[in-house]
């Protein structure tokens, strides 16, 4: 494992926490088998932050065995117990806010305002929400349902999880995908994206410090054709749930069915942004930046299609675009920067092709281009709005992950429902309207796992989140989510002592 030194490197030093290996087995780290490394990179600047040891698929079938090692015990352990240790979690996070805030901005090049007043705040939330939440499972009061039986339902962990994680938001992403998991019972093996492991094992290293057995939680930073692939096939794993492209989670579909595994699949996005003609302009206008702009547009439910009935078309173009040009790129850790980079600049330029394809059929009214500068050193790009395009074309259809919103016109309220429910994807969208009635349709209609009115993005720990459609099927967050972690059992006490019931007679007769 090699740190560079550098000035983005001091920023967090990783080579110090992380000096023992970048792979979280039972308790310790330790180095990866694979026989290749990766490195970190600061895509801000560029520069490399830490080199490490790839997993292998050894890695992985020790991760796997280290889980399966726990899980007797922790499946056995009250709701209480599971409950205490979530708890003390949730303490250790409070004190390390500052190191996570640091490490996720690093990684992922998102300003720091952002990683300490959302990321980091949310995760702890998170983990005191799932701490209250696991002594709440419960299965079903008895009941007499068929003659001289009682019946009941019990709800049980499934096994061992196998959860694969993406680079945009990887402290939240790891704690959507664990939380329930343990808090359920179940045991988990989570792989992050190999660009952004470092908030992963900080959060597996807390979880032992605050007093989680070993082997409950199991990180393994490989790649996703190797030590992703291998995770999911796995078959000491009982349970798959993948946050992605939704290409990539038809092929761990593919996959998981091999061994008939539980899969929970929170895919690609391309919300829509619905302006009604009696919408308030402005709150509307600084919605789309926000919602446009979150994580620099690297967001599944980021607003990606602006609609806007006629009569504020123009006017909503003219405004959003003023505002995106007041938008302040910069160092993460400036305090005065509102967008940070891009996660690489191969993402960069897959969004800079996006536009670049635009131009011939779209109107670019603002950004479409790289900054110059030190800024270009770094994977940045400047937030844009597209205004003009046809409803299938590829900006609208495609999902590019980046700060560029789209806008297009309508005219009835029908037609505004239906160009919103327009793509295979269906995860989150947005209506703005000052009518209760005309809202409440636009929510009843629009096809997706989250409808904001008057706003978009806010996400809470008690709501759930995911998709419909191409956007995939499951619930992270809330306690809807452990229905992905649990499995159902019917329990039936025969209440006689006869022993010949009538249904035996039907079957047997009187023998």
């Amino acid at each position: 494992m090699h740190n560079p030194g550098n000035a983005t490197a001091d920023r967090f030093p990783a080579e110090e926490r992380f000096a023992q290996g970048a792979q979280y087995i039972a308790g310790r780290l330790t180095r990866g088998t694979s026989g290749r490394t990766h490195a970190v990179v600061d895509p801000a600047s560029g520069e490399e932050v830490l080199r490490y040891d790839l997993a292998g698929t050894a890695d992985v079938d020790r991760a796997v065995a280290a889980a399966r090692e726990a899980f007797p015990a922790w499946a056995a352990a009250t709701p209480g117990e599971r409950s205490d240790a979530l708890h003390r979690f949730a303490a250790v996070l409070a004190d390390r806010a500052e190191d996570f805030a640091r490490a996720e901005s690093l990684q992922c090049g998102k300003p720091l305002k952002l990683s300490r007043e959302f990321d980091v705040p949310g995760t702890i939330d998170n983990t005191a929400f799932f701490a209250g939440a696991a002594r709440l499972l419960q299965g079903q009061s008895a009941g007499e349902y068929s003659g001289d039986h009682t019946s009941y339902v019990r709800r049980e962990p499934i096994g061992v999880v196998g959860s694969v994680a993406p680079w945009n938001y990887p402290l939240q992403m790891a704690a959507w995908k664990v939380l329930p998991a343990i808090a359920a019972g179940n045991t988990i093996v989570l792989k992050p994206a190999e660009l952004t492991p470092l908030t992963s094992l900080l959060f597996a290293q807390a979880a032992t410090d605050a007093g989680i057995p070993d082997g409950v939680i199991n990180i393994v930073t490989g790649t996703g054709g190797e030590a992703g692939e291998h995770l999911v096939g796995h078959p000491g794993v009982a349970m798959t749930s993948f946050t992605g492209s939704t290409a990539v989670g038809r092929r761990v579909a593919e996959i998981a069915t091999a061994t008939v595994k539980r899969l929970h699949l929170e895919l690609g996005g391309k919300a829509p942004f619905v302006v009604f003609d009696d919408a308030d302009l402005q709150a509307a206008a600084h919605g789309a930046v926000a919602g446009a702009l979150i994580n620099t547009g690297q967001d599944c439910t980021a607003a990606t299609r602006a609609y806007v009935q006629r009569p504020l078309y123009d006017a909503f173009v003219e405004r959003t675009a003023a505002l995106m040009e007041t938008v302040r790129l910069g160092d993460p850790f400036a305090a005065g920067t509102d967008l940070g980079p891009l996660i690489s600049h191969v993402q960069r330029d897959r969004v800079a092709g996006f536009v670049d394809r635009a131009r011939s059929y779209a109107r670019v009214v603002t950004g479409g281009a790289v900054p110059g500068g030190e800024l270009a050193k770094g994977a940045y790009y400047r937030p844009t709005l597209i205004a003009d395009a046809a409803q299938d074309s590829e900006v609208v259809q495609s999902e590019i992950f980046g700060p560029v919103l789209v806008v297009l016109p309508f005219d009835t309220d029908d037609e505004g429902i239906a160009l919103a429910n327009d793509t295979p994807y269906g995860l989150a969208a947005s209506a703005w309207s000052r009518d209760v009635y005309r809202a409440n349709r636009a929510t009843r209609e629009i096809k997706a796992g989250c409808v904001w009115v008057n706003d978009h993005i806010p996400i809470i720990s008690e709501m759930p989140h995911g998709g419909y459609k191409s956007s995939g099927y499951g619930k992270d967050m809330s306690a809807y989510s452990f229905e992905e972690y649990t499995q159902i059992k019917h329990v039936m006490f025969d209440n006689t002592a006869v022993a010949a019931k009538d249904w035996h007679r039907t079957v047997f007769g009187d023998r």
